[in-house]
């Protein structure tokens, strides 16, 4: 069985491109990504979906409250059988009836090691903070801000001559293969929630 995946963006979508190569070379098995969505109309991601024949899919915000916003969505990864559902730099928050109809079931990558420096430009609050240690985490989506239980995290070191652009580079890079690791253990079956506890199975 082919595990379908919808993944909502809003810029770059350089992590969508890691979870499209991933499954393109085998790492990640029995699944395909089915939609992307972007609230953004200009949103690169958009085109790279389109370069690997997915269905890319802008959905305006304009005039919508969340929760008509939201069914929007909802409505879109009915359409495709969404079985998973992916944030790739996706710059709003999810209402309730996505993340209760998707329960465990929405991953989420954010470029800090949570719960510090929660929310829009992690890495500009770590470097600020003169942290010695960042990094980033992978975490299931519910209905706080960046407060899921954690998947993965991988810690990135905050090196003397760093500036926050370097640092954002190198924990971009670790992000690209935290996430991919992250959705292949969900394909696989492998991810068992206990309250906040996520235990990976062997």
């Amino acid at each position: 069985m082919t595990v379908k995946i919808a993944v909502l963006v809003s810029g770059r979508g350089s992590n969508l491109q890691a979870i499209i190569d991933s499954i393109e070379k085998g790492y990640i098995k029995n699944a395909a990504v089915n939609v992307v969505i972007s609230n953004k109309a200009d949103a690169y991601a958009l085109e790279r979906a389109g370069k690997h024949g997915i269905s890319a899919v802008f959905l305006d915000p304009e005039g919508r409250d969340r929760a008509e916003y939201d069914r929007e969505i909802l409505n879109v990864l009915k359409r495709y059988d969404t079985d998973l559902l992916l944030l790739a730099g996706y710059f709003r928050l999810l209402g309730s009836e996505i993340i209760g109809t998707y329960r465990h079931r929405i991953l989420n990558i954010h470029p800090s090691l949570l719960p510090a420096f929660k929310g829009l430009h992690a890495q500009k609050q770590a470097f600020e903070y003169g942290v010695k240690v960042a990094g980033c985490t992978v975490h299931f989506v519910d209905e706080g801000l960046d407060s899921g239980p954690i998947i993965i995290q991988k810690c990135v070191p905050v090196l003397p001559e760093d500036t926050e652009e370097i640092l954002t580079a190198r924990i971009l890079e670790q992000e690209h293969i935290i996430y991919p690791e992250a959705v292949r253990l969900f394909v696989e079956g492998k991810l068992k929630v206990e309250g906040r506890n996520v235990i990976a199975l062997a």
